[in-house]
């Protein structure tokens, strides 16, 4: 029932009382008119007796058979008798009519003094009694099988025997329960067919207002009830329309919202936030649709990779909110340089793509020019500050033999920095026996086994002493760290080899993590026990990159907490070049460190063409003099005048001077007669692995020499540090 639905309920509350009361009454009447079929056969049978014992008293009396003879068959004639007998006190029939069914009633007829009536199954038997006169019956004393009757008053002649028949009665019952039950059933369907239609009145409406309310809540907001019923079926059914057409509204808008929200998110997919120019997704999306035609259709595009040149100043000097403006500014104008059916997108920062459709190479070629013309005449002004940027491009023909579009985006990037190595604000067309580009691709092949080295911890330390050239006090070992990497058969390789790559696609940052995490986890392992009193030197090269990391300064505070390091035994290797492209982070970076005792050296210096104006406010320790100058010294007089003057400003400043590329004891003798205080090079000592430190105590001891090699002139280090 649980599962019924309305019109089932109804039905149900309807006809199952009905069906009871139904059910109850056709009982009541069918045994009640049983009964009254009984009563009745047994109120004629009575009579019959009552009237027919007094009638035969004569001819019992007087043994007249055939008075007796006619009473019977008189007595036969009244309906449902099928047996009469008279007989005498003893027994003996003196009269009979019709066929008996039963033995008599009494069996002692001598003793029977009341009218006697048995139920004998299929006929109901009466025995009353003859008497000489007349007696009175009391037909109200009676038990299950005999009646009782008053006593006779006369003398008792005999009895008078009749059988009634069962048949007409059970005809009469069965028609009774055949009528009864007819009409309960009609009765039953009467009520069904009224209830049938009162349920509809009900269920229909209702029906129809679930049927509404469940394609309602499958989303069909435009469905409506229709409003034709009464009552509260009516209320119930403007309600539900009533709210069905506030949903449909509510969806409505909320549609809007969502096509609204869609087209926005679908917008911010495609495009870039700041410039409003599609993003790197889309557009090589449609890149990938150019490659597809150019393969199918043998059509001829051209891809145009730009990177500004000098926009890292703008935000380093302004601010990233004047970059943005300068990026919004510049799209504006290089739109205005396309046509409509070029797609120019920003790929990310300062670098964007410009798709040329249908164009061939000369033409794309003089697209590409206008585009970094227009870039160099371009001055942006930001609080009364103006700058001049350039772009680099790198331009890519789309051909029926372009691969992919990966080698394409490979071809433009390496193009664009092809142009960049070869000067910047210009435009580099790719080609295949490129000799720059076949340059960059190394260097890319680079990147892949430098990340297949960093995976398989193929990195090596090395260490190279940097011996005084004269007594110091308390100055412990002075050397250091340099990093090779072994190759996939075990040989090591130079860091020349790889660090150019690993500084273009910016892996440096994480080749320093290393660095210094691995050489401060083995300091404590290479310092001689008993040397501990004295103040060591380790020096530890890092990028430019890394000077740059927001992260990196905490990195080296935690390897510093880690291992307990102190803070004056490290000394942060930084080139002259890193230093003044990123000035105000590597004075923030230097003078955070130097705080804590940390000291830095500045090397390559005098390779720069800044280095005196910037070195008045760079807060450094040591000097390193560029290999350039010293290499060639004794023979070349304008190399010497370099190295004695970066000498002599570096002791003005009280900075010490460290020369390196030491190769030949005459460079040495040199170099001590212009009082430079450091030496390093393969003519004091070649690089060693960092574990050799480990067999014996360091040899730098305050004003003594290590064991040096004597080199020829012409002999030059294989490998360096970086």
């Amino acid at each position: 029932m649980k599962n019924w639905g309305i019109k089932k309920r109804v039905l149900f509350l309807a006809l199952m009382p009905a069906s009871v009361i139904a059910f109850l009454l056709a009982l009541h009447f069918i045994t009640s008119g049983i009964q009254s079929l009984e009563d009745s056969l047994r109120e004629r049978g009575l009579a019959i007796a009552r009237q027919l014992a007094p009638a035969s008293e004569y001819g019992v009396f007087s043994g007249n058979h055939d008075i007796l003879q006619l009473l019977a068959d008189s007595a036969m004639k009244e309906t449902d008798v099928t047996a009469v007998t008279i007989t005498n006190i003893d027994g003996a029939i003196l009269a009979a009519s019709g066929k008996s069914m039963g033995p008599p009633v009494l069996s002692d007829y001598k003793a029977g003094l009341f009218i006697a009536v048995a139920d004998q199954g299929e006929v109901l038997s009466f025995s009353a009694p003859v008497s000489q006169s007349q007696t009175e019956v009391n037909d109200f004393l009676q038990d299950v099988a005999v009646t009782q009757a008053a006593a006779p008053k006369g003398k008792i002649l005999g009895r008078v025997n009749l059988e009634l028949s069962r048949e007409n009665t059970r005809k009469h019952k069965q028609m009774l329960i055949f009528n009864s039950l007819l009409i309960s059933l009609l009765g039953l369907a009467a009520t069904a067919l009224l209830a049938l239609r009162m349920s509809r009145d009900v269920t229909v409406p209702v029906k129809r207002l679930a049927d509404a309310v469940d394609e309602l809540g499958r989303g069909r907001l435009d469905v409506r009830v229709e409003e034709v019923s009464g009552g509260e079926l009516h209320t119930l059914e403007r309600g539900v329309n009533a709210m069905a057409v506030a949903l449909q509204a509510a969806q409505e808008r909320m549609q809007e919202r969502i096509d609204a929200a869609t087209e926005r998110l679908s917008y911010q997919a495609t495009h870039d936030a700041l410039t409003g120019l599609v993003n790197r997704r889309e557009f090589e999306r449609r890149l990938e649709k150019a490659l597809v035609s150019s393969r199918e259709d043998g059509r001829v595009h051209a891809l145009c990779y730009l990177d500004l040149d000098q926009f890292k100043i703008v935000n380093d000097t302004s601010g990233h909110v004047a970059g943005d403006e300068l990026l919004r500014q510049l799209t504006v104008l290089l739109q205005s340089k396309v046509r409509e059916a070029d797609l120019l997108a920003r790929l990310g920062g300062d670098e964007f793509g410009v798709l040329l459709e249908n164009c061939p190479l000369e033409q794309a070629q003089i697209v590409a020019d206008l585009l970094r013309q227009t870039v160099k005449d371009f001055h942006f002004v930001w609080q009364n500050k103006a700058f001049v940027i350039g772009v680099s491009i790198g331009l890519v023909p789309i051909t029926q033999e372009c691969e992919s579009l990966a080698c394409v985006l490979s071809y433009a990037d390496a193009a664009c920095y092809a142009a960049k190595d070869l000067g910047r604000n210009r435009v580099h067309v790719y080609r295949i026996e490129d000799d720059e580009l076949a340059q960059r691709q190394g260097e890319m092949n680079w990147v892949a086994r430098i990340n297949h080295a960093i995976e398989e911890n193929r990195f090596r330390l090395y260490y190279q002493t940097i011996m005084p050239l004269a007594a110091t006090d308390n100055e412990g070992a002075h050397f250091e760290i340099l990093l090779r990497m072994l190759d996939d058969q075990g040989e090591l390789i130079p860091p020349m080899a790889f660090i150019p790559a690993a500084e273009r696609y910016n892996l440096m940052p994480a080749i320093d993590r290393w660095v210094v995490g691995t050489a401060f986890g083995q300091y404590w392992k290479i310092l001689p026990k008993d040397s501990l009193n004295q103040r060591h030197t380790c020096t530890v090269n890092l990028s430019g990159p890394s000077l740059c990391d927001d992260h990196f300064l905490d990195f080296i505070k935690r390897q510093f907490a880690l291992y307990h390091v102190p803070y004056d035994h490290i000394c942060f290797e930084i080139t002259e070049t890193a230093a003044i492209s990123n000035l105000s982070r590597a004075m923030d970076f230097i003078g955070e460190l130097r705080s804590h005792g940390c000291r830095f050296s500045l090397d390559d210096f005098g390779s720069g063409l800044s280095s005196f104006t910037y070195l008045k406010n760079m807060p450094v320790d040591y000097l390193k003099i560029d290999g350039s100058f010293v290499r060639d010294m004794v023979d070349d007089p304008m190399d010497a005048a370099m190295v004695a003057a970066i000498n002599q400003v570096g002791h003005v400043m009280g900075l010490k001077t460290i020369a390196e590329f030491v190769e030949t004891d005459a460079v040495l003798e040199k170099l001590r007669e212009m009082g430079v205080d450091f030496v390093q090079g393969f003519g004091i000592e070649r690089p060693k692995p960092l574990e050799d430190l480990f067999q014996a105590a360091l040899p730098l001891e305050a004003g003594r020499e290590p064991e040096r090699i004597v080199m020829r002139p012409l002999e030059q280090r294989a490998l360096f540090p970086q």
